[in-house]
């Protein structure tokens, strides 16, 4: 592996779109709260796809300067990018996502063996408090610095009150107070 750093303008739209990307997903994490249940269906998709969109731009511009600037090949970015992985949203949901809806709101059981099996169990393990056994202290920390960053940019700290679990909440806080304090320039 080359050690050559990312160039600066480039290191730069990095950082915008992975910023817009983040902004999008707190967003997506906002209307799951009560209080913007009427919003949620429609914008919960735009944000998710907007985020998706956003770091889709992020990767084939990472993947542009490759090709052009490294002369990596076309093999190796299909790697890098993981088209076997890529699923487009025209085509909607698949029977595996209905399956695993099926699974978090307790629908019918699919036969065993199936791709639709390993959904349905996938969706028990939402609907059972997540994938993870114990409560997950990163999600809690990512979601919580979401919501404080968000907060603190739109400079609406009293947004954290009432819709966020209250461990969340008490995080975001204390996320949004240290963004508000000046940091020293990097030297």
């Amino acid at each position: 592996m080359e050690s050559t750093p990312m160039p600066k303008p480039l290191r730069q739209a990095t950082h915008q779109l992975v910023s817009e990307a983040v902004m999008n997903c707190q967003e997506v994490l906002r209307f799951t709260e009560p209080d913007v249940a009427h919003d949620w269906k429609r914008m919960s998709l735009y944000r998710a796809t907007d985020a998706a969109d956003t770091m889709n731009t992020l990767a084939l511009l990472l993947a542009a300067y490759c090709q052009q600037h490294t002369d990596t090949s076309m093999e190796t970015l299909a790697s890098y990018l993981q088209t076997g992985q890529q699923r487009s949203r025209e085509a909607g949901p698949r029977e595996s996502d209905r399956q695993e809806i099926a699974g978090m709101l307790g629908g019918p059981v699919p036969p065993a063996d199936t791709a639709g099996a390993r959904a349905y169990r996938m969706g028990q393990g939402y609907a059972e408090g997540g994938l993870m056994f114990e409560v997950d202290e990163q999600r809690l920390f990512t979601e919580a610095c979401l919501h404080g960053l968000r907060a603190r940019l739109c400079d609406d700290i009293d947004s954290l009150d009432g819709y966020l679990p209250p461990r969340v909440a008490q995080l975001a806080r204390r996320i949004a107070a240290v963004l508000e304090e000046s940091q020293p320039a990097p030297v």
